[in-house]
């Protein structure tokens, strides 16, 4: 017969002790797996997640006043805008229109420091400010939601080889900026487009997402790049 301080619950007190030793070490060692998923995550997985957003960025680094020329190209027309004093545009308004009344020096002054948008082609006449803005400013602070790489033969997967339209900047210092829109994505969030493309890509392409609103920024009849002046003025003399 085993004594009694030797018995406890029907067990050996030497086999309990061993069951109570063994707890506290399966629980060490569930605390040293977490720490060391924790740790490996820290480690890698989290700087993969954050080169993943610094992937996302402006698509251009220039502002808007900086612009001074645009060149648009889309599959329906073509139009050509430069940035001109308003004192030009005053002078060559003068001699094709008799005017009522003659502003002060100091305001044609101040008038003609004031730049406003042309366009040379496919007409001449003053261009549509708020058209013209809109578009611009897409491009100086239009974000690029994401980064591919594609091999230059898939080019007409994603709108590329026959692009909806080609946007040529150019800026005070000289430097000129091209953005090439393709196609929607499959869910018409973001439209595929080349910033920069090289004049002629021998590898693979770099493409990025951007917003849908460049597409219904370039996408306008000619009506909506002319000034409302100027259309208003082709009714009148219609209906004269």
């Amino acid at each position: 017969m085993q004594p009694l301080a030797m018995i406890y619950n029907g067990f050996p007190l030497t086999a309990h002790v061993m069951k109570l030793q063994r707890t506290p070490l399966i629980l060490l060692l569930i605390a040293l797996l977490f720490g060391s998923v924790v740790l490996i995550y820290e480690t890698q997985g989290k700087p993969r997640q954050e080169m993943a957003e610094t992937k996302k960025g402006q698509i251009f680094g220039f502002k808007e006043e900086e612009v001074k020329a645009l060149n648009l190209t889309t599959q329906t027309q073509k139009l050509s805008f430069v940035k001109t004093p308003a004192g030009k545009v005053e002078a060559n308004q003068k001699q094709n229109q008799k005017q009522d009344s003659k502003p002060s020096n100091q305001t044609e002054k101040n008038l003609s420091d004031v730049p406003v948008w042309m366009m040379t082609t496919p007409q001449k006449g003053l261009a549509e400010e708020a058209s013209i803005a809109y578009l611009l400013n897409l491009f100086a602070t239009g974000q690029h939601q994401q980064t591919l790489t594609i091999p230059a033969a898939k080019r007409a997967e994603f709108g590329l080889d026959k692009p909806l339209a080609i946007a040529e900047v150019k800026l005070s210092n000289q430097q000129t900026h091209r953005l090439v829109l393709g196609k929607p994505n499959f869910d018409r969030s973001a439209i595929y487009a080349q910033a920069d493309p090289p004049a002629n890509p021998t590898g693979d392409l770099t493409v990025i997402l951007v917003s849908m609103d460049f597409e219904n920024a370039v996408t306008r009849p000619l009506s909506e790049w002319q000034a409302k002046e100027k259309q208003a003025g082709r009714k009148d003399n219609k209906s004269d």
